[in-house]
């Protein structure tokens, strides 16, 4: 296979649809080219419809555009669906500090603090709706995460998977035999496979993160083109930008790490080829907590990936700096940072200063007067 994430599709020298052709192939082999490419352009083509928030333009970023990091219910008052309290709260507070929000995951879900969706297209019925979504967007810039790596084990799409539905046959990885799995990266000391009992008999069906999220399977073309769908459901929802959960992890092949892999980087390049036909002003990030070198990889040439990748180290050194009083070591880390173009950038995720994470519980607003 070739090595997809060097310049095989060069985003300058290759028109969008040059290059879908060339990562279909790299993918799914030449056969499958004209069906593929012909199923997803006409799924792309297709005008995704007015968005909810439309995104509020496609100048390039500055410093000065930051986005508040935040779950749909941190912010709650009596009676009111807590995205609806955050936009209100947003506008009210933030309007001339911040540029956008990111949403972390809305849609229903089991565990793991959201990113166990069990329905991409549906907002949590405890936080709302698309239309307080849209009142966000209205006057903030949007991130969605797109949680691609995995399902819910509740979700429709993994049932419909169990009970043998031919239209969900393959949609998950599941493994036969003992095949040797010792090479595969962990990033939690969890089980790799759990057992489902499917229609068929037992299943040890890919777990990269909990037994309760069960992978999708990219070597299945459906399952990319459904995802593509997805994609295009969140631009009509108002996202203009797209974080890539756990991306790394998104394509197996046993004998390898499963990490990294030149397939995944193909995956990614495909995305931003869709969305530079269908939508060129939403960009693309990617969530990648590894070594330096393997995290600005997601670059790809710096045009043909993610736009912006995260920038991890920079919170610790900022706080050494802070605690020191010394900021030597940020400076000569900083002196060593390169990007691949001028078409990309870091995103810097700054902690609060207490050091505290955020959680599902939020804190109360309360705007009127209340027993509660």
């Amino acid at each position: 296979m070739p090595t997809a994430h060097l310049l095989v599709c060069n985003g300058l020298k290759m028109s969008p649809h040059q290059r879908i052709a060339t990562l279909l192939e790299t993918l799914y082999g030449s056969a499958a080219v004209p069906t593929l490419q012909r199923r997803l352009l006409e799924l792309i083509q297709t005008p995704p419809g007015q968005p909810a928030a439309p995104p509020r333009g496609s100048l390039p970023l500055t410093e000065r555009d930051v986005l508040l990091i935040t779950y749909g219910d941190q912010v709650r008052a009596p009676d009111e669906p807590p995205l609806r309290t955050l936009a209100d709260f947003c506008e009210r507070h933030f309007r001339e500090a911040i540029s956008g929000v990111h949403l972390l995951p809305h849609f229903p879900y089991t565990s793991d603090d959201g990113f166990a969706v069990t329905d991409y297209r549906a907002v949590d019925p405890g936080l709302g709706t698309w239309d307080d979504v849209a009142r966000l967007g209205a006057s903030f810039d949007l991130m969605f995460d797109a949680v691609f790596n995995h399902l819910s084990a509740s979700s429709e799409w993994f049932q419909r998977f169990l009970a043998g539905d031919p239209a969900f046959r393959d949609f998950f990885v599941t493994v036969t035999g003992r095949p040797d799995l010792s090479q595969v990266v962990r990033p939690r000391a969890l089980p790799l496979l759990t057992r489902f009992t499917g229609a068929a008999g037992p299943l040890e069906v890919w777990t990269t993160f909990s037994a309760d999220q069960v992978d999708l399977n990219f070597k299945n073309p459906d399952v990319l083109l459904a995802l593509i769908d997805v994609l295009r459901f969140y631009v009509r929802q108002g996202a203009r930008f797209l974080r890539l959960d756990a991306i790394a992890y998104l394509w197996k092949e046993i004998g390898t790490s499963c990490i990294h892999l030149p397939q995944t980087h193909a995956v990614i390049q495909l995305l931003r080829a869709v969305l530079d036909v269908m939508a060129p002003s939403v960009m693309l990030i990617t969530e990648t907590n590894v070594p330096h070198a393997d995290n600005v990889s997601y670059f790809g040439d710096g045009t043909n990936e993610a736009q912006l990748v995260y920038n991890f180290a920079l919170p610790p050194l900022l706080a050494h700096a802070l605690l020191r009083g010394d900021a030597t070591h940020l400076a000569r880390w900083a002196r060593t940072l390169e990007l691949p173009s001028d078409q990309v950038t870091f995103s810097i995720s700054r902690p609060p200063t207490t050091g505290l994470a955020s959680t599902r519980r939020g804190v109360c607003c309360r705007r009127r007067k209340s027993n509660s």
